[in-house]
C-alpha cells in the first residue's frame, strides 16, 4: 500500500518535535503550554462530569438488556 504524503509529513515533523525535546513528555507538555499562554485566541478547559450526574441507565431503554416475555399460562 502506498504511504499518504500527508500522513507521512505528519509522522516526520511528530519525530522531528518529538527529537527536540529528547522525547521527554514532561518537556513537551511545557513546550505547549508555553505557546498554549502566548496564543491569541481563547483556550477552553473543561471541567470533568462526575459519574453520579450522568443519566441512569434506566433513562437509555435503548442500552438496557431486553426482558424475556411474560410466561404466565
Amino acid at each position: 500500500m502506498n504511504e499518504d504524503p500527508i500522513v507521512a509529513e505528519i509522522r516526520r515533523y511528530r519525530a522531528e518535535h518529538a527529537e527536540h525535546y529528547g522525547h521527554d513528555l514532561g518537556r513537551i507538555c511545557e513546550a505547549l503550554k508555553v505557546v498554549e499562554l502566548d496564543s491569541p485566541g481563547t483556550v477552553v478547559v473543561r471541567r470533568p462530569r462526575l459519574l453520579s450526574k450522568v443519566r441512569p441507565a434506566a433513562a437509555t431503554p435503548h442500552l438496557t438488556q431486553p426482558q424475556a416475555p411474560n410466561q404466565t399460562q
